[in-house]
């Protein structure tokens, strides 16, 4: 219509001329398919961070919440398809995690065993939803959740290696490392980052993370290389260490969107993850 307006000739005849330029080769009408080159955008990453495999969840939009809802979407189905008799699964908490618990389908195996990865217990009034996503884990594969009934980092290292020894907890610890499936997700250290919400920083180490770090993978906080920030809040840190997840069969790092990129990217270059499931934003950027 708005191309008849502008000639001044009806709509028929702008149609017949349309027809004859497509007939004539001078007018192609092509589908671009924006789930088409996902997989060779993979690939990319893939070769790119030396992964196992990367797998991109398409987003319409390029906005966080939107993201997050289609990778726990794809991280869902991907456990559905990957989760076997007697596998030990190791779990974090966050919001991205909870989404994908919320996701999963339930499986008839075997012998599985679900374990938190990192101490889950906060006296803040913000939500982890901790114990909801080991248990969602635990009801999909038919078993019970095993709890790490503990603050994630403890004000002073003496008290959590004490704590450590305990025979229950230190099992429990021990399960995680044993755990051939980690799903985790990636913390920022902006100013609204879960773990800063949760009252565990004094002010200088807030400050001090921030200033040399770009991310958390189980609250162990790393910089751009890759590297541990702080030893000591480190060391006061009850869970899984991060050199653990390098041996895991299957480390499965779920993040995308803009604010996360960065330390994505230096989750994969510290090799934390060896799968990794994101969106097709981030897997632009991490290419960039």
């Amino acid at each position: 219509m708005d191309i008849a307006t502008k000639l001044g000739v009806s709509r028929p005849t702008v149609s017949r001329l349309l027809q004859y330029a497509k007939d004539q080769g001078y007018v192609r009408i092509s589908i671009i398919d924006p789930l088409e080159d996902l997989d060779a955008l993979g690939d990319q990453v893939k070769q790119k961070y030396n992964l196992d495999t990367v797998i991109i969840g398409y987003s319409p939009i390029n906005e966080y919440l939107e993201i997050q809802k289609h990778i726990s979407q794809k991280a869902a189905d991907y456990l559905h398809e990957t989760v076997q008799d007697s596998d030990i699964i190791g779990v974090t908490w966050g919001r991205t995690m909870h989404a994908v618990a919320l996701r999963l389908q339930e499986k008839q195996v075997r012998g599985v065993e679900v374990v938190q990865l990192k101490g889950g217990i906060s006296h803040s009034h913000v939500n982890t939803y901790a114990a909801e996503t080991v248990n969602l884990f635990a009801s999909a594969y038919q078993t019970i959740a095993r709890y790490l009934p503990l603050p994630v980092i403890f004000d002073n290292i003496e008290v959590k290696q004490m704590v450590e020894e305990d025979r229950h907890i230190h099992r429990i610890i021990q399960l995680g490392k044993q755990a051939n499936i980690a799903v985790f997700t990636i913390g920022t250290l902006n100013d609204d980052a879960l773990l800063f919400q949760l009252g565990y920083f004094s002010q200088e180490e807030k400050k001090l993370l921030q200033s040399t770090g770009v991310g958390d993978i189980c609250s162990r906080f790393f910089d751009k290389d890759g590297h541990l920030c702080s030893e000591e809040i480190n060391n006061r840190t009850v869970g899984i260490d991060l050199s653990d997840l390098r041996e895991k069969e299957k480390s499965i790092l779920v993040a995308g969107g803009q604010q996360k990129a960065e330390a994505i990217r230096a989750a994969l270059i510290g090799e934390y993850a060896n799968i990794l499931v994101t969106d097709q934003f981030t897997a632009q950027a991490l290419l960039r």
